[in-house]
């Protein structure tokens, strides 16, 4: 195993920042706007308070399926938009694979959650080429990715076993390879990540086939009765061990529906019972403390739905507290 690369934010490393506008592997439209509307919330301010070097890359270009056609907007099976999705997806893991070589640290927005296919190959892709450079000399080498995966939802589903078809369903199982290979092997490579390395966290609205596809897929979760029952602390201890404890760098994905609607009303897929304010703050702020997090994504803010941009402005804070802000 090569040298561990975890490490808190350096003072002269940039944070480079990537929206990616895209909701069409949601069942609701209007998360293409969260980009936007957590730039207004005052992100860029938030990093510069922290004394962050800020480099922001602006907005992926996304291609509407309703000017694209009929042909782009079909579904495919049980994967709708899948060739618009995959194409988007693609683009995005270029983007990011660029931001990792430059050694900055990679925060992608979107978006909805199908967006996580195209952060991880970049952050994979990016690291295999590492890892290639490595094998001169350590001929064992195998650079690999934790995953802390925040959601209300699994996102295990594949084609087959997806009531809805939507792929923002889809991208945890997309990562482990498993999926429209279309989606699987962006990079040309999969799975992207292993089970034993990816944590969901927050879990409480799951499909009925997805229940069986976490229990036998070998990654780990801890349910919202799993956080009331231990607390978030004990938990999230236990989520940065398991992610960060065999591998090389870890990447958090964070879904804004994780959070009790109440607190974030802007999101498309709302169930009640999630965390509170302070629960999900204090995960951002644990993840900060460990110093592992090497990379970041927060998804699935629509401002459609929302109350004032309350979303959008806990969307901000939420990365403030994973990039180090403190209480004291």
């Amino acid at each position: 195993m090569a040298s561990r690369r975890f490490n808190r934010l350096q003072d002269d490393q940039e944070v480079h920042l990537l929206g990616v506008p895209m909701d069409h592997g949601a069942g609701r439209r209007g998360v293409g706007m969260g980009p936007s509307a957590i730039r207004i919330a005052g992100l860029q301010d938030k990093l510069k308070a922290l004394g962050l070097a800020f480099v922001d890359h602006g907005d992926l270009l996304i291609r509407d399926v309703e000017r694209a056609g009929q042909q782009a907007a079909k579904v495919e099976g049980k994967a709708n938009h899948l060739p618009m999705i995959a194409r988007a997806c693609d683009a995005l893991h270029e983007h990011v694979k660029r931001i990792v070589k430059k050694d900055a640290f990679p925060l992608v927005i979107g978006g909805d959650h199908s967006i996580a296919i195209g952060t991880i190959a970049g952050l994979m892709a990016a690291y295999k080429e590492e890892e290639a450079e490595l094998r001169k000399d350590e001929p064992k080498t195998e650079l690999t990715l934790g995953v802390i995966w925040i959601d209300a939802h699994g996102d295990l589903n594949t084609p087959q076993t997806s009531p809805s078809g939507n792929i923002h369903g889809m991208p945890v199982s997309c990562a482990l390879g498993q999926g429209p290979k279309e989606l699987t092997h962006i990079g040309g490579f999969a799975p992207k990540v292993y089970p034993n390395d990816i944590v969901l966290v927050g879990l409480r609205d799951l499909d009925r086939q997805e229940k069986a596809g976490i229990l036998d897929s070998g990654v780990h979760a801890f349910t919202m009765k799993d956080i009331d029952e231990r607390g978030m602390a004990a938990v999230m201890r236990d989520a940065i061990n398991l992610a960060t404890r065999n591998t090389d760098y870890l990447h958090v994905s964070f879904d804004i529906d994780s959070v009790d609607p109440r607190i974030a009303p802007g999101t498309g897929t709302t169930v009640f019972g999630g965390l509170t304010y302070r629960e999900a703050h204090l995960a951002m702020e644990m993840i900060a403390e460990s110093d592992a997090l090497t990379s970041l994504e927060l998804v699935e803010v629509n401002p459609i739905l929302d109350v004032h941009n309350q979303t959008g402005q806990l969307a901000v804070d939420l990365i403030a507290s994973a990039l180090g802000k403190t209480i004291l």
